[in-house]
């Protein structure tokens, strides 16, 4: 029996307002900002790399894919790995491991060599979204569990916005890779809060890894309409988050705004919308119904995106910030949905519903890009918008009210 192994205790969980219960809740925090602060830490950084590196807007935008798709990748494989050693070491192992990575990227003599390292990087933090949901439905009390994946998404959120505040500013005074270089430190700091908050785990018991058993998790999921449904909300919702801060950057940068660079980073304090969404929707689902907050969510998402449309700047950061709300009241429902409903092992339907989630990421992050060239910042919105819409109509069809 691993470190983490330990008897489930009788009481069910951790219950809110214990010790060990904040504690896990600070711990998941740091873990978060570590992950995504490193996923994300180029989107600020675009426009600087595709001037140094002399590439277009959605081969820049590769830098982003690149990590999510390696992430998309890597989600399963570490789930499995954490059924193995434990939540909390597979973990820091993967956090750790990405680090290395992010310090190779910005080492490599070639773009397509810095690509090559950002995948692998995305491939090692593919294991905090495949273990996080697992590791906290495991601990806490059920009826908790939807408020405490909501403070883990709103970790996500202060990460992908210090990522991005911090590696903007310091890459247009020193050069890109010194951005990425900045919060890579913030990301080994975070891991150290979690190695000291997280508790001991008292709900898991590791499971050797079989081939069968594990084909059986997963096809035992996806045979479930409802779980294919959460899947595809995280795969439409995700890429049209992810191809709207990737490029509206570029977009406030050019005409007519024309803005510097440090100054567009600011647009990404919209973030702390998600941040203060994210536990609500867990607070509003447990009391109303999951698939009501979903729509709700997705309804903000869609009205924020079609007010950047108008050509004023206060309109478009207004839009990014009610945008934001929307997407991370919406992903916090779905992400715990995806836990809830598994048939086939918590961790294998997180993971797959991750692995949508970045898949998303990478095909419209990159397709967003596409868009631009063809209609500018208009294509961009109407591609989100689709995406937004379509997500929207199958989970108003398809989910029930849970």
């Amino acid at each position: 029996m691993t470190e983490d192994a330990a008897p489930t205790p009788d009481s069910g969980g951790l219950q809110p307002g214990s010790p060990a219960y904040r504690r896990l809740l600070v711990a998941l925090f740091f873990i978060g900002v570590a992950t995504f602060a490193q996923l994300y830490s180029p989107q600020g950084l675009l426009p600087l790399i595709a001037a140094d590196q002399q590439v277009s807007a959605d081969a820049a935008a590769l830098m982003i894919s690149a990590a999510t798709l390696g992430l998309a990748i890597g989600v399963i494989p570490w789930s499995y790995i954490g059924d193995v050693r434990g939540r909390k070491p597979a973990m820091v192992a993967a956090v750790s491991l990405a680090c290395l990575f992010a310090l190779a990227s910005v080492a490599m003599p070639s773009f397509e060599l810095a690509l090559i390292m950002r995948g692998i990087e995305g491939f090692m933090l593919g294991g905090v979204p495949a273990l996080a949901v697992a590791y906290l439905s495991e601990e806490v009390h059920p009826r908790a569990s939807v408020v405490a994946a909501g403070t883990f998404v709103s970790g996500t959120t202060v990460g992908g916005l210090s990522g991005r505040l911090i590696a903007a500013p310091v890459g247009e005074q020193l050069g890109w890779e010194y951005g990425i270089l900045a919060v890579t430190a913030l990301a080994v700091g975070c891991v150290a809060a979690f190695l000291r908050w997280a508790p001991r785990a008292q709900g898991f018991a590791p499971s050797p890894f079989r081939m069968r058993a594990a084909v059986t998790a997963l096809t035992a999921n996806l045979r479930v309409k409802e779980l294919w449904i959460i899947y595809l909300q995280g795969f439409l919702l995700m890429g049209g988050f992810v191809a709207m801060y990737n490029y509206v950057g570029f977009h406030l940068a050019g005409e007519p705004f024309g803005l510097p660079l440090w100054l567009v980073s600011f647009v990404f304090l919209a973030y702390l919308a998600g941040t203060w969404s994210s536990p609500r929707a867990g607070r509003l689902a447990a009391r109303y119904s999951r698939k009501q907050v979903l729509l709700g969510s997705s309804g903000v998402m869609f009205a924020g995106v079609a007010l950047t449309l108008v050509p004023h700047l206060l309109a478009i950061v207004a839009g990014t910030v009610v945008f934001t709300a929307g997407f991370f009241g919406a992903h916090s429902v779905a992400a715990g949905w995806a836990g809830v409903r598994a048939v086939g092992g918590r961790a294998q339907s997180a993971s797959l519903y991750n692995l949508g989630y970045y898949a998303g990421s990478s095909i419209f992050g990159f397709l967003g890009g596409t868009f631009l060239a063809l209609a500018g910042w208009p294509g961009t919105v109407g591609m989100v918008l689709g995406l937004v819409a379509v997500a929207t109509a199958l989970a108003a069809v398809a989910l029930p009210r849970d």
